[in-house]
């Protein structure tokens, strides 16, 4: 499974609901997009080690940005901005999931379920 920067931050909060669901998750995967946001998120060096930290103790592995992602994104942006506010970001990460034939655990199903080929699995903290 494929998860979304939400899920990741609600279990760095202490989240349990979050915390569960990536225990019981035995493939731990994320987007090079939520990788960023994540470093981008944090507020400090310390906060950057802490995040690598996290990744690394709970075996994250982080899924690259090929030219099919790329091309993905791209037409769901097409696509989706204008109707329904994609954006570029999300709009990787779906692409990460579906090239990858991934289910994404997100609690924003609202940036994602216009999506009709990606596969979602609703977060609720």
């Amino acid at each position: 499974m494929i998860f979304d920067t939400d899920v990741l931050i609600w279990a760095q909060k202490g989240n349990p609901k979050a915390g569960k669901l990536i225990d019981v998750t035995q493939e731990k995967l994320i987007s090079v997009q939520t990788y960023m946001e994540l470093m981008q998120d944090a507020s400090s060096k310390s906060h950057h080690r802490l995040t690598r930290a996290f990744l690394r103790d709970l075996d994250f592995k982080v899924l690259p940005l090929t030219e099919n992602i790329g091309h993905r994104a791209a037409i769901y942006v097409e696509e989706y901005a204008l109707g329904y506010g994609m954006r570029a970001g999300d709009a990787l990460i779906a692409a990460t999931a579906t090239e990858n034939n991934l289910i994404l655990s997100s609690g924003n199903g609202k940036h994602f379920r216009v999506i009709k080929d990606l596969k979602l699995k609703l977060f609720k903290p």
